[in-house]
C-alpha cells in the first residue's frame, strides 16, 4: 500500500507511520529526516536548507523533490511506501503524481491525522529527538530508548518557532487535504486519542 500522510507538525503522523511500519513492513520516507541527515552530513543540499529549517519556513520544492524522486527509485518501496512531509503543497502533489506514474506505481490513499492546534503547540514544545536515529519522545527523556542515543530540543520544536510553522502549513500544506478529497483519497482520522487508539483507527480506515 502506498499513502500520503497529511497532517499539521505534531500531529502524530510519525508516529502512526512507525505503527505502520513495524506491523506492515512499509517504507517511511520522511522528507523531514532526509533533510536533517543532509543537514548533519553537511552536503550541498543540507547547507541549503539548514537555514530554512532553522526559521521553521518550508524548504524550496527543488531541494525536496530532488531526494524524494531518488528515494522513491529504491527497491525496498515496492512493500509499499509512507510518505511523510511531501507533498507539501498542491503543485508538489502534481509532480509527485506525475513521478508515480513514470516509475508505474500509484497512491492508495492520503491519510489525514487531525489535531487541533492547542493540542500541537503541547505536544511539540514538550517533544525531544534523538540526534543519533531521530526517535522523538517526551520532555524528560534523556536518553533514546531505540538507541540510546542523546535526546535533545530540535530548533522546530521551540514555540517561537511552532507558531511559524503552523502559519506556514495553514497557508501552503492544509490544501492538500482538498486536494486528495477529490481524488477520493482522503482517510481523515481524529489523532487527539491515545496512539493506539489512533492506530486501530487507522487500520480500519484503511481495511488492513
Amino acid at each position: 500500500m502506498n499513502l500520503v500522510l497529511l497532517g499539521a507538525p505534531g500531529a502524530g503522523k510519525g508516529t502512526q507511520a512507525q505503527k505502520l511500519v513495524a506491523e506492515f513492513g512499509f517504507v517511511h520516507i520522511s522528507t523531514g529526516d532526509l533533510l536533517r541527515s543532509a543537514v548533519s552530513a553537511h552536503t550541498e543540499l543540507g547547507s541549503q536548507a539548514e537555514s530554512y529549517m532553522k526559521a521553521g519556513k518550508l524548504v524550496p520544492d527543488e531541494l525536496v523533490i530532488g531526494l524524494v524522486k531518488e528515494r522513491l527509485s529504491h527497491d525496498d518501496v515496492e512493500k509499499g511506501f509512507l510518505l511523510d512531509g511531501f507533498p507539501r503543497n498542491c503543485e508538489q502533489a502534481q509532480v509527485l503524481d506525475a513521478e508515480l506514474a513514470t516509475l508505474g506505481k500509484t497512491l492508495d490513499g492520503a491519510l489525514y491525522v487531525n489535531v487541533s492546534k492547542d493540542l500541537i503547540v503541547k505536544r511539540l514544545s514538550s517533544r525531544r529527538t534523538c540526534r543519533a536515529c531521530a526517535y522523538t519522545a517526551p520532555a524528560g527523556c534523556d536518553v533514546c530508548p531505540a538507541c540510546g542515543g542523546q535526546m535533545y530540543q530540535r530548533d522546530d520544536d521551540k514555540p517561537e518557532t511552532i507558531q511559524k510553522r503552523l502559519e506556514t502549513y495553514e497557508t501552503q500544506t492544509a490544501p492538500l487535504v482538498d486536494y486528495y478529497k477529490a481524488q477520493s483519497k482522503l482517510k481523515e482520522v481524529d489523532g487527539a486519542a491515545d496512539p493506539n487508539e489512533v492506530f486501530a483507527r487507522v487500520k480500519k480506515l484503511l481495511s488492513l
